[in-house]
């Protein structure tokens, strides 16, 4: 039985993640923590699990919890997951997987030298439309890849407009902007589909000024067997002109869906359009959950580690790499 505690009680963690330790065979959910201790027992009572702390030394410690879910802003992932590690407890990090890749390495160092493994939160790569876009690619339906568009345009959320700005577009608590918490979805489920990065350039701004991390980025980047990457992500734009999609596009078709709408799959070929399905879960971090359970009962293998991880990590940085050296 994989006996899990939760550091870091957050939204995230009410619907996409926390039910899901409990409905997973093989899994409890026992405690959570949270450093302001009202809401870490709110979310105990309310989730009906039997413990909860305030700080997260004392749940590492549990003799009762032999993995541990991260769920804080990204600051303090490579602490607490190190700290579990050396505590003999796997860990489950929310994505990004670290500050930086530089944070990711030192996670991975000592999951190799403490033989505990990591895992990270890019659930997509065991959604059943995510891996019907695989399954496509695989049998050939659009032949060879050529190549892959990514458009991700947000409008600005009303706290940001009037200077109550959330964490995820504070740097030191993030990483970044809104790119880094939302293009990491789309960067590393292409890593899942083509591969690690090869090249990569790009152009990083900020237009609207609403806050220091970026709010703009276009990047090309290059996969093997010569499959070229475009993406455009825009998190000023006004809230009719919001777009969602990857195109992939090949010798003998395409294949365009969403990251974040759960929009149907389209096929579309010689032979014309063809939708499939691509439900949103209940839970969406199930399917995920459900392999890292089994893969620690000793069963199965899990899609998204600390390596696969820190590939995303390492992307990332190096495409917003110079706006942050100029920035300082």
């Amino acid at each position: 039985m994989v006996n899990w505690g939760i550091i870091g009680c957050g939204n995230v963690t009410e619907v996409k993640s926390g039910p899901a330790f409990n409905k997973v065979g093989g899994s409890r959910l026992i405690a959570v923590m949270r450093r302001d201790a009202v809401l870490a027992e709110d979310y105990a009572r309310r989730h009906n699990v039997p413990k909860f702390y305030s700080k997260a030394d004392d749940l590492i410690n549990d003799k009762d919890i032999n993995a541990i879910y991260i769920a804080t802003p990204p600051a303090s992932h490579a602490e607490y997951a190190i700290a579990s590690i050396k505590a003999g407890k796997p860990v489950y990090i929310e994505k990004p997987m670290a500050l930086n890749y530089a944070e990711c390495i030192k996670i991975n160092k000592a999951s190799e030298k403490y033989q505990v493994p990591a895992f990270v939160a890019y659930y997509r790569r065991s959604l059943p439309g995510y891996l019907k876009v695989k399954e496509l690619i695989e049998n050939g339906s659009i032949g060879e890849v050529y190549f892959v568009q990514v458009q991700l345009f947000k409008a600005p959320t009303e706290e940001e407009k009037t200077g109550k700005l959330p964490w995820r577009v504070i740097p030191e608590i993030s990483g970044g902007g809104h790119f880094f918490d939302l293009a990491s979805h789309q960067l590393d489920y292409l890593d899942f589909l083509f591969g690690p990065v090869l090249n990569i350039n790009s152009l990083v701004l900020n237009q609207a000024g609403l806050y220091k991390a970026e709010d703009f980025v276009t990047a090309n980047f290059a996969f093997g067997n010569n499959i070229i990457g475009t993406g455009t992500w825009c998190f000023s734009v006004l809230p009719e002109n919001e777009r969602d999609t990857i195109e992939i596009f090949g010798e003998k078709g395409s294949i365009r869906f969403s990251t974040y709408n759960f929009d149907p799959i389209v096929l579309t070929t010689s032979s014309g359009p063809q939708e499939f399905i691509n439900e949103r879960p209940e839970h969406v971090q199930y399917n995920l959950i459900e392999e890292i359970v089994q893969f620690l009962n000793g069963e199965g293998k899990v899609p998204s580690t600390g390596i696969t991880g820190a590939r995303t990590s390492k992307v990332m940085d190096e495409i917003v790499k110079d706006f942050y050296r100029k920035s300082k």
